[in-house]
């Protein structure tokens, strides 16, 4: 699935050079859950964009079943984002003027799925997390928890092949936090997803089969025991 070899990212600030990631190796197989934890600033989310081709690597590879997604045309990586992965975000950034289900359907638009079947696709997808019956509601009418329902739909209503998310839960308090894990670790395995999370909740990262460590732009991989 993914290898990453020699990652480095480099960052200029004013006089000042940002090293994000230093030399990053770390290969991840098909069908993975691994969740990304280290310290504000440490390089959490730039390893995540790396992962999402929405930012390229100052020097080394990575790759993407076999493409090396640095190498990439940006049209050649809006393709592959838009067939293959799946992203979340903290702030579920759903248009707030459209309905779940026309929020959802955005992301099939790019695909070129006709206007019935991307009815029919978002609202199994509103239905696989659990919001049947709030195919008509605008975000603003609807909690945190739901929203974020909505955007694990819209992530995975294209069929894709990864779920990146960047603290999905870091909007939400306890209780919505663990029905949206449940939510993202079921549809992980029945999907058979590659998903990998950064996040900075450790309850989270102590059960992820494997925890990637990122202090200062350098990683340290754990294998869960329990795993």
């Amino acid at each position: 699935m993914y290898e990453l070899r020699g990652v480095t990212k480099r960052y200029t600030r004013g006089k000042e050079t940002i090293l994000a990631l230093d030399g990053v190796d770390l290969a991840i197989g098909d069908g993975d859950r691994l969740v990304i934890q280290g310290p504000t600033g440490g390089g959490k989310s730039t390893l995540l964009q790396m992962l999402g081709g929405l930012d390229k690597p100052s020097a080394g590879s990575v790759e993407l079943d076999g493409v090396d997604l640095a190498k990439l045309s940006e049209a050649r990586l809006t393709k592959v984002r838009s067939e293959n992965i799946g992203f979340v975000f903290q702030s579920f950034n759903l248009i707030p003027t459209l309905t779940a289900q026309e929020n959802v359907e955005t992301a099939l638009v790019p695909l070129g799925v006709k206007a019935k079947e991307r009815r029919e696709r978002a609202a199994e997808a509103l239905r696989s997390v659990g919001l049947g019956e709030r195919l008509g509601h605008l975000p603003g009418e609807m909690s945190g928890g739901q929203q974020q329902r909505v955007a694990i739909a819209r992530a995975l209503v294209k069929q894709p092949k990864v779920l990146l998310a960047d603290e999905p839960t870091g909007n939400l308090d306890e209780s919505m936090r663990d029905e949206i894990m449940d939510v993202l670790e079921r549809m992980w395995k029945e999907h058979g997803l590659t998903f990998i999370m950064v996040t900075h909740d450790s309850s989270i990262a102590k059960k992820a089969p494997r925890l990637v460590t990122i202090r200062k732009g350098r990683i340290t991989v754990k294998e869960n025991a329990a795993r």
